[in-house]
């Protein structure tokens, strides 16, 4: 069994970054290896070596089999390895070792949160190229507006912004209880996407990423396993 592993790939495991992100990193100097700043993208690595970036531990997993879980994030949790105000979603699983989200959820935002070790999967998932739907559950202060389905489906312009949003499809429950399917991740944007029609999002819940639907009968908090049909989705 393969021991070691280059440097590069140890951080794409841990924190999901591509090969080339992480490749830069190691080059301007914010990894140590036992004490050392390493600029070596290429240098092998083993689970006997002391790693850190930016204050943190990484795990060298090597031949382990990859892990996929989905899991039903609470309110109140963040998508971080660390934090010293609020919990963390990975406290959530009995082993978390080597795990990363696989994207984010803020923190007053509830449902479908993938995890894994594998970072070129994770990539796959995230990157600004892919064009994966997610569908949200809505609640809204307001009645949603009569223009709002198509506004979102020819795209919007949000403030800061210098292109406007994908077409997003919008489906109307009730008049304060929508969904939303939308193929990028801004910063914040679905909140702030009905912000620009003068509304305002109470409640925020993920249903589901590309085809990986979160169960319905799950509860807040717990997670399962991916199917390997789930996992090769991406």
């Amino acid at each position: 069994m393969n021991s070691t592993i280059r440097l590069d790939k140890c951080l794409t495991i841990n924190y999901g970054f591509s090969r080339k992100e992480a490749g830069t990193i190691i080059r301007k100097g914010r990894v140590t290896v036992n004490g050392s700043v390493c600029k070596d993208v290429a240098l092998k690595v083993s689970p006997e070596d002391f790693i850190e970036f930016e204050g943190g531990q990484l795990d060298v997993v090597t031949e382990k089999t990859k892990r996929y879980f989905m899991i039903y994030k609470p309110k109140g949790c963040v998508c971080s390895n660390d934090d010293p105000q609020n919990p963390i979603v990975l406290s959530l699983l009995e082993e978390s070792s080597g795990l990363f989200c696989v994207g984010r959820l803020d923190l007053d935002t509830e449902g479908l949160l993938l995890i894994t070790d594998d970072g070129a999967w994770s990539h796959r998932i995230t990157s600004p190229k892919k064009s994966h739907p997610k569908t949200y559950e809505v609640w809204l202060a307001d009645d949603c507006s009569a223009d709002a389905e198509k506004l979102f489906a020819e795209g919007v312009l949000l403030r800061g912004e210098k292109t406007p949003t994908r077409p997003a499809v919008l489906k109307i429950l009730e008049p304060r209880h929508v969904l939303l399917t939308i193929t990028e991740g801004r910063y914040h944007q679905v909140k702030r996407m009905f912000a620009f029609t003068g509304n305002r999002v109470v409640g925020l819940k993920r249903l589901s990423v590309g085809n990986i639907t979160l169960d319905k009968d799950m509860q807040p908090g717990e997670y399962r396993k991916l199917t390997p049909e789930e996992c090769a989705e991406f």
